[in-house]
């Protein structure tokens, strides 16, 4: 400590009193900035820093997180690639108008602040991104990637210039773009030289967008997180690299809604021995994810993610089924119905229905605050590979098989716990 002289201050022992810690200067860069999660994401820390919301729905605004070190939400800064023209201003009183989530007056409170993040934004890429994609990108931000390596040269070079700008001590990458199609795995994909050099092909499809963009994480020594269903990580040359580079990351695909009541219900009918038979939900909803889902392509990436969880608790005999459908109406709303048939004792059959209705940007959102916090805790600590205690926010959690939701927080709080001694 320094007195009103300049000279240090001494504590009662004769040595001089520490310093206080100095909290790390962290950004979040999200991948599909503007859509409706990532600028909820945008309006969401606006509104922290201006004092003008409360905490709730944030995960680590509970008890068991709040002398970990975390940084503040308000002290976040906001950056990130997106295809599309318009600004998260846009973005956010779109979600006002269409989908009433949010007040006029709290849009206009926060408005300076989403002007002063649109600065940080960049155009994303096109390349291994599918027509359905390609569909909602705007002439005025495209760029002519020629190949995946340029790609990922470009956006690697945006992440690190964010860094440098902003000076920033931690960069997590969050991926919040529409879903993609599932995976079809190429020879190079289990070899990152091999990869290196059909990535450097003029018109290569050896890497899904998604993929593109957390090799660009990889790259630029920033931590990548998969919001979506989307293949991203889940290539074993990204893995060694992201290993041989020392960089944290997690998926897939954030558990916000009907999957999260799976993850807590499933487990009182194993619990109390009574058997499943058939699980079935029906799910609909209307925002732009929506309309990528329509594509069989991406449902079909969408609905394996969901699907898992009722067979890893409930165990392969049950009969499960997902469906999605796109009903235009509902806007940023969406609605799962659920249809439990089970048997109980003496083999008499009983049944059980939920109905769940949420918005979608709402529920994302400060989960996407939960996960830039952690991950660079993380960072931080200088901790590196899979963040298997993350997997309490996902559907498809990376190099995990539990699925109890109970088990998975116990998991997240016991590993913040022993990263605080």
């Amino acid at each position: 400590m320094v007195n009103a002289a300049g000279t240090a201050m001494m504590s009662r022992f004769g040595k001089p009193a520490a310093m206080p810690k100095k909290e790390p200067k962290v950004g979040l860069w999200m991948i599909g900035a503007c859509g409706g999660v990532g600028s909820t994401v945008a309006l969401g820390l606006a509104a922290l820093r201006r004092g003008i919301t409360e905490s709730t729905g944030l995960v680590t605004a509970l008890a068991p997180f709040r002398r970990a070190g975390l940084v503040a939400p308000a002290s976040i800064t906001v950056g990130g690639h997106e295809i599309r023209s318009c600004t998260l201003l846009d973005s956010v009183r779109e979600s006002q108008s269409g989908a009433g989530l949010f007040s006029a007056e709290l849009v206009k409170s926060c408005g300076p602040q989403l002007r002063s993040m649109q600065r940080n934004l960049r155009p994303g890429t096109l390349c291994g991104a599918g027509p359905t994609m390609r569909q909602f990108a705007d002439a005025s931000l495209r760029v002519d990637d020629r190949s995946p390596a340029e790609a990922v040269e470009r956006l690697s070079a945006d992440l690190s210039a964010f860094r440098q700008r902003c000076k920033l001590d931690h960069v997590v990458v969050i991926h919040v773009a529409s879903s993609e199609p599932q995976l079809r795995r190429q020879p190079a994909h289990g070899d990152f030289k091999k990869l290196q050099r059909a990535m450097l092909r003029p018109g290569s499809n050896v890497l899904p967008a998604s993929s593109i963009y957390a090799l660009a994480a990889i790259e630029s020594g920033c931590a990548y997180i998969n919001f979506t269903p989307s293949p991203g990580m889940k290539i074993p040359a990204l893995t060694r690299r992201a290993a041989e580079r020392g960089i944290a990351y997690m998926g897939s695909d954030g558990k916000t809604g009907e999957t999260l009541v799976k993850s807590a219900l499933a487990p009182m009918f194993a619990m109390r021995n009574l058997s499943v038979l058939s699980w079935v939900g029906e799910n609909i909803l209307g925002n732009r994810d929506g309309k990528v889902l329509r594509d069989p392509a991406a449902r079909a990436g969408k609905l394996n993610s969901k699907d898992k969880t009722l067979s890893r608790i409930l165990g392969r005999k049950t009969v499960t089924g997902v469906s999605i459908d796109f009903v235009e109406s509902l806007d940023d709303w969406k609605v799962a119905w659920d249809f439990i048939h089970f048997a109980g004792f003496l083999g008499t059959k009983m049944s059980m229905q939920f109905t769940w209705q949420g918005s979608d940007s709402i529920l994302a959102a400060p989960l996407v605050i939960d996960l830039a916090r952690l991950a660079a805790l993380e960072c931080a600590a200088g901790r590196s590979g899979v963040m298997r205690h993350l997997a309490f926010f996902f559907k498809d959690p990376i190099d995990s098989e539990e699925h109890e939701l109970s088990v998975q927080w116990r998991q997240l709080v016991e590993h913040v716990a022993v990263a605080q001694t």
